[in-house]
């Protein structure tokens, strides 16, 4: 059985023993350092097609979504004096940023592994001799140094390991973007509920101070016997059903405030608080016809394929282990005898060492890092293609949620119309005797549950296309 467990394995690994003249001359033979497989992306398990089925326009389609990548994330001055002051104090973006940061060190690492390191050294020894005496040596010189040695990257494996470090570092930028969008996101949904927030408080507060007058003209009305003890119960029912609506309200207004505080890394600015922003934000217009390509643009699908990559140089890398290592060492410097004369009358020395380990037996080490490798990168593939797929269906359920959501708020803002003439009608007959007065609260709790839910759809509508424009990957651009 062969001693190297991939199907396609090099020809030059059937060399069983090599000189050190005669392995130095591999260099010249090309392939035997080529121990990384090809790297082809892998077919994705979605459709060809997000939405529409026109492929003529396909190319317009992936440009002007990708197009989203560097468009503004919102025109509203105060979402983005927020989208501003979050990019500067959220503490998930500056961990994400330090992680590049390190990353970027440890290829660093890496790159510094393919070259020789030259050190300054001075050393000194002193000895008993046979005779009983005393001797002394110094020297001081250039030298490589012998721990750890310079290894010659004859199969590449250096060279795997940085290629495997910078897509590493590559996938930390692709996940700084991913945060770098999802908090932009997070941003505008937020203020976007608390706006809503702000918006039906408002409503409560109209509602409450126009219940209030008619319970007040109830009470008047009972109290002359125009109106029954049942007309004057309901209608102080519906006061503190609004009562109960504000209270509701002013609760999740806090909630929302203080997740904004929490995204933008300090309390929200006073001037803010009474900013209007728009219930729709405006964004890039987007073709009907967007075919899958365009996910490529998405930060996590990067990331994801960056680690396929990095898994695959892995690969490589365990695979170099099964070939010999040659390192070296050398020095060139002057020595003698007395520390005081070691730059005037010490004389110039040099060496060099070489050194060839060959794998014969480590109780099959090598062969599970080179399993381990492999497995990583079915793992990293299995991953990227997971990937895709939420992606795929991110955006799928963000264009649903778009056009539902609009078609909806079409039709609340028709029942919120008619539940008006409604009201106004019911008002009307009740003032000519022709109907109850419970008619009338009948169609002011009806117009005021539609109002609240126009004001709610609004603010999912334009909720819906923040989250579009988040799984498309876009406003990641500084």
């Amino acid at each position: 059985m062969s001693r190297f467990p991939w199907s396609s394995r090099p020809s030059c690994a059937r060399w069983s023993a090599l000189s050190l003249a005669s392995l130095i001359g591999l260099t010249a033979l090309p392939g035997c350092s080529n121990l990384t497989p090809d790297y082809i992306r892998p077919q994705w398990p979605v459709a060809d097609q997000l939405s529409g089925n026109d492929a003529a326009s396909a190319a317009e389609s992936v440009q002007a979504a990708l197009s989203l990548h560097n468009s503004p994330f919102a025109t509203d001055p105060a979402l983005k004096s927020l989208m501003a002051l979050a990019l500067e104090h959220n503490r998930d973006l500056r961990l994400a940023v330090l992680n590049i940061e390190l990353a970027q060190a440890q290829w660093g690492v890496r790159q510094a592994d393919l070259l020789p390191s030259v050190n300054l050294g001075l050393s000194g020894l002193r000895q008993t001799t046979a005779s009983g005496g005393l001797s002394s040596s110094y020297s001081a010189g250039l030298s490589l140094p012998a721990i750890p040695a310079y290894e010659v990257d004859l199969f590449s494996r250096l060279r795997n390991l940085s290629d495997a470090a910078r897509s590493q570092y590559l996938a930390t930028e692709e996940a700084r973007k991913t945060v770098h969008i999802g908090l932009l996101a997070s941003i505008a949904t937020t203020w976007l509920a608390w706006q809503s927030d702000a918006a039906l408080l408002d409503l409560a507060d109209k509602t409450l101070s126009t219940r209030q007058a008619t319970v007040q003209l109830m009470q008047l009305r009972f109290d002359q016997g125009a109106s029954s003890l049942l007309d004057l119960r309901a209608a102080q029912s519906l006061y503190e059903a609004a009562r109960i609506a504000r209270a509701q309200l002013q609760r999740q207004q806090s909630v929302d405030e203080n997740t904004l505080t929490l995204l933008l890394g300090q309390p929200l600015p006073t001037s803010l608080r009474k900013a209007q922003t728009e219930q729709t934000l405006r964004f890039a217009e987007l073709p009907s016809n967007l075919p899958s390509q365009v996910l490529l643009g998405r930060p996590d699908v990067a990331q994801a394929e960056l680690q396929m990559l990095a898994a695959n140089a892995n690969i490589g890398a365990a695979r170099a282990a099964f070939f010999p290592k040659i390192t070296l060492t050398s020095t060139l410097g002057r020595s003698s005898a007395d520390l005081t004369q070691l730059f005037e009358t010490g004389k110039l020395g040099w060496s060099f060492g070489a050194q060839i380990l060959q794998p014969i037996f480590d109780a099959g080490r090598n062969e599970s890092n080179l399993k381990i490798a492999q497995a990583s990168r079915a793992m990293a593939q299995a991953q990227y293609e997971k990937t895709v797929q939420t992606a795929f269906k991110e955006v799928a359920d963000a264009l649903a949620a778009r056009d539902t959501f609009k078609a909806q708020w079409d039709a609340q803002a028709a029942q919120a119309q008619s539940e008006q003439d409604r009201t106004r009608l019911a008002k009307l007959r009740f003032t000519q005797g022709s109907s109850s007065y419970l008619d009338v609260l009948d169609a002011e709790r009806s117009l005021f549950s539609a109002q609240q839910a126009l004001i709610q759809v609004q603010t999912q509508y334009a909720q819906s296309t923040v989250t579009l424009f988040r799984a498309l990957g876009g406003g990641w651009a500084p």
